[in-house]
């Protein structure tokens, strides 16, 4: 994997993300423990670890600046093998970052990462979205390829602070999933994403409680 290392380095930087030398090493040997995970677990339908690291690694970093205060305890749902949750624990290690996910192979290769890694910021929670009750709520949620931003919001409601935000990773702008969106739920902001390498539309879709996002930055 080492001979990804410039690829990522220049991606990066054209998306202003600093990495440090060890950071690069930690996002390189994850892409590695992907690589081998995948085969038996299933963690994606890319194969090719060249594909993975410009479609999860790259994308996945393109919103690590985007998803609110970099110290607040954030929680990745439906997690999967960690994007966007993995690299955002390496960019900000002093960031709490929980990741929630029902399967249990995508769990354990979770929880090998954090291990092996190791990112002692991150918690694997095996746990089905609508019943995980959290000890204390999240100023963050985020997701990646979940069904819909309304299952999103439905879901994982009562898994937010009072004046927190989702953020949504969404390829094309997804004008009828955020016309679906309950009462109560606001859209603050959209991203729209330049993600180096990928010539698909890439969006952040970043939502709050209707009642809470006046005021907020």
């Amino acid at each position: 994997m080492e001979s990804f290392r410039p690829r990522l380095v220049d991606a990066a930087a054209q998306m202003s993300v600093e990495l440090t030398d060890e950071q690069q090493t930690l996002l390189l040997e994850y892409l590695a423990l992907f690589a081998r995970w995948n085969a038996a677990y299933n963690l994606s339908a890319v194969r090719d670890p060249a594909d993975m690291l410009e479609r999860h690694i790259i994308d996945s970093l393109s919103v690590v600046n985007l998803c609110g205060n970099d110290s607040a305890p954030l929680i990745d749902v439906g997690s999967g093998g960690g994007l966007p949750g993995i690299p955002l624990a390496i960019v900000h290690p002093q960031r709490p970052i929980t990741l929630l996910d029902s399967n249990g192979k995508k769990t354990r290769f979770l929880f090998q990462v954090a291990a092996q890694l190791p990112l002692p910021n991150v918690t694997v929670m095996n746990e089905r979205l609508e019943s995980f009750q959290p000890a204390e709520p999240f100023a963050a949620v985020t997701s990646r390829a979940f069904a819909t931003i309304a299952d999103m919001v439905a879901g994982s409601e009562h898994l937010l602070a009072p004046g927190g935000r989702f953020y949504a990773m969404k390829g094309k702008f997804p004008q009828d999933e955020l016309s679906a969106l309950p009462k109560g739920i606001k859209v603050d902001r959209v991203h729209t994403l330049s993600v180096p390498g990928c010539d698909a539309d890439r969006h952040l879709i970043v939502l709050s409680r209707a009642a809470e996002s006046d005021g907020l930055a």
